[in-house]
């Protein structure tokens, strides 16, 4: 069994303004554990923001495309690793329309913005109309990764955060609700922890996200928390500010 270190650390309190978030979303969980997308998944992850931009915070998003393709795996197997992350970003795309569209019926307007141009389903990535579409309260879901191949979501995401104004980076996980001081999977001596810095987690190689991803953070002292994303309204909370799962700061 996993312990857990506590803490007592505070809600974050709300900038003047209103409080601004990147969201990123696992997208093996749009799956349920399939290939594919599972509607029941998404229309409860939508219900979540939905209730998050309800009280007036402001939400980006980026999803992973884990549930349809990784470019990383895939190339392991003999694909070219180039047309292997391509594939990933567009099955990104794929999740972005998809929870879109659930937003959408729950009243949220929504936007999708991607890194490769596809006039058809989607906005070009444009940082400046992405920050208007936030300040009139609708949400911004940013697919096709990096528009690059050896680029992961987990870094897009930070990235995005930086080129917008977000408070804080929201990495919400699937099948583990933190950072470990293992593979908690792996390792029954595996504790949780409820606050990290950026340098101890890269000295550690604390791999539940993407290391350039936190040296990006690190070097630009934006602060992330990680969390599960399978308890049910830790979307919400974590939106409004609520300390769940690990907080990851500078020193």
């Amino acid at each position: 069994m996993t312990q857990t270190i506590t803490s007592t650390l505070p809600v974050l309190p709300r900038k003047q303004g209103g409080r601004r978030v990147l969201l990123k979303l696992s997208g093996e969980a749009f799956g349920g554990g399939k290939v594919g997308v599972d509607p029941d998944v998404i229309s409860r992850i939508a219900a979540e923001i939905a209730e998050g931009v309800a009280q007036g915070v402001e939400c980006a998003i980026v999803v992973g495309g884990g549930n349809f393709f990784r470019g990383a795996e895939l190339s392991q197997r003999g694909m070219d690793r180039q047309r292997a992350d391509y594939m990933g970003m567009l099955g990104t795309v794929m999740n972005c329309l998809a929870l879109q569209d659930f937003l959408e019926q729950k009243g949220v307007t929504t936007r999708v913005q991607t890194a490769i141009t596809m006039g058809q389903v989607a906005e070009p990535y444009l940082p400046l109309r992405a920050v208007r579409h936030l300040e009139k309260g609708r949400v911004v879901i940013f697919g096709a990764g990096a528009g690059m191949p050896y680029f992961s979501t987990d870094t897009v995401a930070v990235q995005r955060a930086l080129e917008i104004g977000c408070q804080e980076v929201l990495m919400a996980k699937n099948g583990v609700d933190g950072v470990y001081t293992a593979d908690p999977r792996t390792d029954p001596s595996a504790t949780k922890l409820s606050a990290i810095t950026y340098s101890e987690a890269l000295q550690k190689g604390l791999k539940v996200v993407d290391a350039t991803a936190f040296s990006l953070c690190m070097d630009n002292s934006q602060p992330m928390m990680v969390f599960g994303l399978d308890a049910p309204g830790n979307i919400t909370r974590a939106m409004l500010g609520e300390r769940i799962g690990t907080v990851v700061t500078g020193d």
